[in-house]
């Protein structure tokens, strides 16, 4: 977008002084933008919302098209578990009601917020990679320990009862599950995803929306591809060992316990919460190496038994969480 002095003159108020042919393209956009809307809490509000809406069904349409592929099946984690079109729609609805219900109202009180703790929104340049980065990791490591936290509240009681039993409707997910969620888990865990710049910004004085930005995309790929149900041999997991990724989490929608954080291993590891997790996957390491001369039939049968055993474990710990969730109850499901 060229700017001319109608442009730099409408620009003034915000970008008073400043030499637009020294910025980046990107950030020329940026003032675009801002310059364009004319009100910096309408035009980081929309902005956000839209970030948030492209990047999420944008980053879920490939894994769709790879569940209509069966050629991708030899890497599903659940194979005999792919997501009818059906699903999928009645999924995208319910993911849209929260959207629309709880990130859209709330979005607007994003930039006075950002503001009056001190983030830059609509100032430029923008911050360089260097101080990006350990920002964004900062923000990660704080929202997995919240998630951490908030998630094995969400599976006690009332609260599974009546808010997180919706996200656990399949065991096994796929990428538009991922917030596929109660309106009150999406604010409850949302806020993991938010507070931490939040807080960082309220201490350091030294955050760019910009930032915020790239740690939102960074989470949403994160989320979706947890929930994809594919375990590729290139999938990050396999170069990083502490990153969760899909083969983690999916074992979580299978068996309903364990596994409760999000981007890493490591608290889970430390509090004992992947013990039937990693007992589940020696098992099949076991089993298949005791049928090493077994057909790939005879393999795939043998996994999926495991499977199933592992499901019916976790159906049966469900109805005890949703058991307990009745007010007043202390009944067990035996």
């Amino acid at each position: 977008m060229a700017y001319n002095s109608t442009v730099a003159d409408s620009a003034a108020s915000l970008y008073a002084s400043s030499d637009f042919q020294s910025f980046s393209w990107l950030e020329q956009q940026w003032v675009a933008w801002y310059v364009w809307i004319g009100n910096p809490v309408i035009a980081t509000g929309l902005m956000s919302f839209l970030i948030h809406e492209i990047v999420y069904f944008g980053r879920s349409i490939p894994w769709i098209i790879i569940d209509s592929m069966p050629y991708f099946r030899k890497w599903k984690l659940q194979p005999n578990k792919i997501p009818t079109p059906e699903e999928q729609w009645q999924c995208t609805k319910q993911v849209l009601f929260s959207h629309f219900t709880i990130e859209l109202p709330l979005i607007w009180l994003f930039h006075p917020t950002a503001e009056a703790l001190g983030m830059q929104t609509y100032q430029v340049p923008f911050p360089s990679l260097k101080t990006m980065a350990p920002q964004v990791f900062l923000f990660f490591f704080f929202e997995d320990f919240f998630h951490f936290v908030a998630h094995q509240a969400l599976h006690t009681g009332v609260l599974y009862k009546h808010i997180h039993k919706i996200h656990h409707k399949y065991s096994a997910p796929f990428g538009l599950a991922a917030e596929y969620a109660h309106p009150a888990e999406v604010f409850i865990l949302g806020a993991g995803t938010i507070l931490g710049p939040l807080i960082y910004c309220y201490f350091t004085q030294n955050l760019h929306i910009i930032t915020v930005y790239v740690w939102i995309v960074l989470r949403l790929f994160q989320a979706i591809d947890a929930h994809s149900g594919y375990d590729f041999p290139w999938s990050l997991h396999n170069i990083v060992p502490f990153w969760s990724g899909a083969e983690h989490h999916d074992f979580h929608h299978m068996a309903f316990t364990n596994n409760f954080s999000t981007s890493f291993r490591w608290w889970d590891r430390i509090f004992g919460t992947d013990d039937k997790y990693r007992a589940y996957r020696a098992r099949v390491k076991a089993q298949k190496a005791a049928m090493k001369n077994a057909s790939k039939e005879q393999l795939v049968q043998l996994e999926q038994k495991l499977m199933a055993e592992v499901e019916a474990e976790g159906i049966r710990a469900e109805a005890e969480a949703e058991a307990r969730g009745h007010f007043g109850s202390k009944a067990k499901v035996q």
